[in-house]
């Protein structure tokens, strides 16, 4: 499997396909709040991997049931209800992946295969039910959850390889030691503009508006751009920095996110002033 996944990750034979579903994606799915309430800005989260338990446990569910005698109609109302709610999950997660890099993009693009392959089985296997052939309904249905389990298979290898959607920024504190580092001397601390400075060999951004100085890690959670070299913005009433790769902004007072592709916060990190001198450490 090892082997058969860096294949699929090296596969260019498929960006033609991606390319093309990627600029369909994004005509479609507008505008920006659209987008956002779609990537989990809301939540901090990604929405997608929520969304998902739904069909897959009402899935999972009907396997059980339908080896149960007398649970034809419990059978059908889960297949329905897993089969309804994949739509909104898989329109969640095209949202999503249409902002990840090619190779992501690849494995990201048989992983929808997968679960469309699925999903039509068990659309299919719904009418079976619905028109009293309960044999046919079930061998769809455990045909379809061999896809669907295929496509989340796939689905993990995007998160947990790949980091698809996970945050890109947050393993920079690994690096850092403990205990309170100097920074910057806070008088030579220009106001509200960025700067970059680097803290055990971490970069973070710093943004002094004020008194009040912000600390956060500089590399962005989506595909670790430089936030540093990204400008600042006043949305809904809030100093942000809005990435320079993808337009991910996040607030400069808290870290919250609140433009995708990005749905996780940016880490701020804890300052205090020492004669002079702003020092941060770890969370």
């Amino acid at each position: 499997m090892r082997a058969l996944m860096t294949k699929l990750e090296q596969a260019t034979a498929l960006d033609r396909t991606g390319d093309r579903l990627q600029r369909a994606v994004q005509a479609t799915l507008r505008p920006q709040r659209v987008r956002d309430l779609l990537h989990g800005v809301f939540l901090g989260h990604p929405l997608h991997p929520a969304m998902v338990q739904v069909p897959v446990g009402a899935w999972i569910s009907a396997a059980v049931v339908d080896l149960l005698p007398g649970q034809r109609r419990a059978a059908t109302t889960l297949v329905a209800l897993g089969t309804v709610s994949a739509v909104p999950a898989a329109v969640a997660g095209l949202n999503d992946w249409a902002e990840l890099s090619r190779d992501q993009r690849r494995v990201g693009l048989v992983h929808a295969a997968a679960n469309t392959v699925g999903l039509t089985l068990y659309a299919g296997s719904l009418v079976a039910r619905l028109t009293g052939r309960h044999g046919v309904g079930r061998a769809l249905a455990y045909l379809g959850l061999g896809a669907a389990s295929a496509g989340a298979y796939l689905g993990g290898h995007l998160a947990y390889k790949q980091g698809a959607q996970v945050s890109q920024s947050v393993s920079e504190l690994h690096r850092m030691g403990d205990g309170w580092r100097p920074v910057a001397d806070l008088a030579g601390l220009p106001q509200r503009t960025l700067v970059t400075r680097e803290v055990d060999d971490v970069s973070v951004i710093l943004y002094r508006h004020g008194d009040e100085v912000t600390v956060m890690l500089e590399r962005c959670p989506h595909q670790s751009g430089p936030l540093g070299e990204g400008e600042v913005q006043e949305i809904d009433g809030h100093a942000c920095v809005v990435c320079p790769w993808h337009g991910s902004a996040f607030r400069l007072n808290g870290g919250e996110v609140v433009h995708g592709p990005s749905a996780t916060d940016q880490q701020i990190l804890p300052t205090r002033v020492v004669d002079g001198t702003l020092q941060t450490r770890l969370p």
